[in-house]
């Protein structure tokens, strides 16, 4: 199969039941995409997939055949990160880590579609993703950080 990873073209032979976050994870070497619950609900393994959010975990990899992969690997760097990373650092919005590039995705994701987005918005876009050692609020803070830094330019 071929497809685009953050920009760039990767080529991989696959199963046709190998599941797209395993091509990530084991021939793509994209660590920020988790392998959490294998089912869906955990959020960790959420990326964009032609620009909208996906969670790989429930994708085949043959589905992304000729089609644009972002992983968290795709959005800034270590040196520059993007305004939701930032916000996510200045909230406090991670403590161990697992869930934060999945939420990151779906902040992204929401922000992309809705600039100023609500607290129940937030809340709602973000159901999708599990976090076991925050309270959520942080994460709200933010979103909600994030949209204004958005908006101000």
């Amino acid at each position: 199969m071929q497809f685009r990873l953050n920009g760039g073209d990767r080529k991989c032979k696959v199963s046709p039941r190998t599941l797209l976050v395993d091509v990530l994870r084991d021939e793509c070497g994209t660590t920020s995409v988790h392998i959490g619950c294998d089912e869906g609900i955990c959020g960790a393994c959420t990326i964009f997939l032609n620009g909208e959010s996906v969670k790989s975990c429930l994708v085949l990899a043959v589905q992304a055949e000729g089609k644009d992969v972002e992983t968290l690997e795709g959005t800034g760097s270590v040196k520059e990160l993007d305004v939701v990373q930032q916000a996510f650092g200045e909230e406090f919005a991670l403590q161990c880590g697992f869930c934060t590039p999945g939420m990151v995705v779906s902040a992204r994701a929401l922000l992309k579609n809705n600039p100023n987005p609500t607290d129940q918005e937030i809340r709602a876009a973000m159901v999708g993703n599990l976090c076991r050692c925050t309270g959520y609020q942080n994460i709200l803070k933010a979103v909600k950080k994030a949209a204004e830094r958005l908006q101000s330019g």
